[in-house]
């Protein structure tokens, strides 16, 4: 798993063109503000029975610490499948990423993501600080 992740005063998103086939059609502008926004790349090795739990407590405890450094409610996910290494199966990364948005949800956070199996346009203000601006490999 890789995580690239920012505090973002302001993060909106635009669906752009389909990256999958089989997903629904989206015609999606979003915009939000105080949020971490997390790139995230899931890894073929993230798929094994084994990693899968360790790599979702350590995904969340990681967003989760990165949020209460400035005192963040919003998280926005991406799926990001650019940040190098061989890519987990679009099937593997969907359901990853709609269960660490359910369970950051249930912790109290307000989540959303951006169109799966999609391109998107962005427009993204972060923070100045080197904190607002972090990459993590999960191993």
């Amino acid at each position: 798993m890789r995580l690239l992740c920012f505090q973002a005063k302001r993060f909106r998103w635009k669906s752009f063109s389909k990256t999958l086939l089989d997903v629904p059609d989206q015609d999606v502008e979003e915009e939000i503000h105080e949020t971490v926004v997390v790139f995230l790349h899931a890894e073929a090795s993230d798929e094994a029975s084994e990693r899968r739990s360790s790599v979702q407590r350590q995904t969340l405890k990681h967003v989760k610490w990165l949020a209460n450094k400035r005192g963040l409610k919003n998280i926005v996910l991406h799926s990001f499948a650019h940040l190098g290494g061989q890519a987990a199966s679009p099937g593997f990364t969907e359901n990853f990423m709609n269960e660490i948005a359910q369970r950051l949800g249930e912790t109290g956070y307000s989540v959303r993501q951006t169109p799966f199996g999609y391109f998107c346009e962005w427009d993204l203000s972060v923070y100045g600080d080197s904190l607002a601006k972090v990459w993590k490999e999960i191993n």
